[in-house]
Parts: C-alpha cells; structure tokens; sequence
C-alpha cells in the first residue's frame, strides 16, 4: 500500500483526486492521510467525497474513512470498467474538479464511460467549464482522447445546480507535439441572473486589452439562468492551446474581469509558452504516461507536488530547466 502524506506541497484536494485516480490507474491500494491538514477547515468536503466516490465505482474499489471531516482515507481498487454514472456534489463544489478525478481511469476503462455530474460548474479554485472544454479537453484531443462533453445547466456558488455530461472513448494516450502557433482567439462571457451590459462590458474590455497588443478575438456573450447569479470569462487560442479566465466578483469591477483575462493570456502568448501556467499540472498525468518535452512560463507548487505523486505510482522522472521559461522533460 502506498502511502501518502495529503499535507505534503500544495496540500490541498488535488493531492487526494489525483492519487485515487492513479491509484485505480495503476490497481495500487493507497492511504492518504493529513487531508488538507493546513486548510482552515482540513479533511473531506463534499467535492472530495463525490470525486472518491466515482471513481471508486469506476474500478469497483473497497474504500475507508470517507466522510465529511475525515482526515484519512484508504482507498483498494479493483478493475476499471466503463458504463453510466450520475453523480451529485450537492453543493457549488466543482464538476470539473470532479471531472478531473475521473478520466484518467475512463480512458483505460474496458468500454465508454458516460458521466452526468451535478454541482458548480463557474467556481472559484477550479477550472471552469470553458476552460476544461476548450482547453484542457483540446490538449487531450491531440494525444489522441476522444472525449464529448456537453453543458446542460450553468451552476454558481452557493446554490451550485450546474449539470455537465461527459463521453469518453477508451484510447491509448500518443506524445503530444507542441509545434502549432496561435492564428486566433476565441473566448466565451458566461452570465446568469445578472444585468447583461455587465457582461458586454467585460467583453469590451478583454477585447481592448488584445487590441493593444495588436491581437483580436472572437468572443461570445452566453446569456442564461441559473439557480445563483454568476458571472466569468474564458478565453482560448487556436490552433496553439493556451487559455486564461476569470471569476466575476462582488465588487469586482466588470472591467477588470475582462482586463485580468485578457492580460494573462497575453502573457502566455507572449511568452512562446507550450501550456498555460494552469494547463500544467492538469496535463502532467498523461504526460507522465507518454513522455515528452514542454516550455512552460511558471511552474507552480500545484505542479510540483503532482509531479511529487506521480512518482509514487509511475516511473517517471521530470527534468526542470530554466532558460526565460522553465524547459520540462518528461522521462520515461
């Protein structure tokens, strides 16, 4: 059994998802203990419960202590299978976090895996939907995954009661190629509950923040209702993959969520980097699967300690480099 020390780095939930599913990845029995031992409220909430809980139905796994509040888990698996899940967080807690967990087993699973998951979809600590779906997905998409995820019902906090669908095709994960460069930018304003000029404002600030630097985007305004008001921007490049997003506020001045958006993309653009400061540490488990070599602008602790765990389970190493960016080999 490997154990796990949750408080090691980051020390937040990422740990714990993660090392469920490269537990049921690999068929190796883990504990983790120390659960978000440094957060103000340590142990298991209700996201984390979801996320160990589908994936343990995912791989039939036997698993211990799980409970809100709990600060040690174990967790046997047993074979990853595919089929129909429906899961609920209950709260705002994220769909794509949850997400997150599961399809790294879902892509080795004996068939396809259907997934209906219910909670927030545009909240704070986590990727938000646009973002899981027109970046990290796309980067998925080019080491060969064919994954179909669709939106049904947008969720905000507090109420959450966002609702999200995912298909994934069983694959074998190729090397990815990080030799496209950036022809266009899209991006999408989501809104709900909310006066819509709010909306076109954030717009015209992402777009005017581009346009000093002599880039244009396409970007949509997606108007609907939702059981919280929300508000949130992502944007995206195209064919290159690189994304950036921000959460709207309370107090938060509609311009600067357009400007914050805008401005990291920029950067990452700018910068020549393969991926996103955030697409990092979502990719590093598939890269770990397939090798390879990226340039990234930073590389986070969020990053560090996954490339931490992913040493527990697979054998790789990772060779770090700085040269303006940080220059990481992925060693099979």
């Amino acid at each position: 059994m490997i154990a796990i020390d949750g408080s090691y780095g980051e020390g937040g939930g990422q740990i714990l998802r993660m090392a469920v599913a490269l537990a049921a990845l690999t068929g190796k029995s883990i504990r983790v203990y120390n659960i978000r031992a440094g957060r103000p409220n340590p142990g298991l909430k209700n996201q984390h419960i979801t996320a160990i809980n589908a994936v343990a139905k995912l791989c039939n796994a036997k698993t211990r202590g799980v409970a809100v509040g709990s600060s040690s888990i174990e967790f046997h698996p047993g074979k990853i299978k595919g089929g129909d899940y429906v899961f609920d967080v209950g709260t705002a807690g994220s769909v794509t976090l949850v997400m997150q967990a599961c399809l790294l087993p879902a892509l080795m699973a004996e068939e396809e895996t259907h997934f209906k998951i219910r909670g927030g979809t545009d909240v704070k600590w986590a990727p938000p939907w646009d973002y899981f779906q027109n970046v990290f997905l796309k980067l998925l998409e080019k080491m060969g995954c064919y994954i179909d995820a669709y939106l049904n019902q947008r969720g905000y906090y507090p109420a959450g009661g966002g609702e999200i669908e995912v298909y994934v095709e069983p694959c074998e994960l190729q090397s990815i190629e990080f030799n496209e460069k950036v022809e266009k930018i899209k991006g999408i304003v989501n809104i709900a509950n909310l006066p819509s000029n709010i909306a076109e404002r954030i717009e015209k600030a992402a777009m005017e923040e581009l346009r000093k630097h002599d880039m244009d985007a396409d970007i949509a305004i997606e108007e609907t209702s939702a059981k919280s008001a929300g508000v949130g921007i992502v944007l995206w490049s195209e064919p290159k993959v690189l994304g950036s997003d921000c959460l709207g506020e309370r107090g938060k001045p509609a311009e600067e969520v357009g400007k914050e958006a805008a401005t990291k993309l920029i950067q990452e653009i700018k910068s020549n980097a393969d991926l996103d400061e955030k697409a990092v540490d979502q990719l590093l488990p598939y890269l770990a699967m397939t090798g390879g070599k990226f340039k990234a602008r930073n590389i986070t602790k969020h990053a560090e300690t996954e490339m931490w765990l992913l040493k527990k389970f697979i054998d790789v190493d990772f060779k770090i480099k700085k040269n303006g960016l940080y220059l990481v080999e992925v060693v099979k």
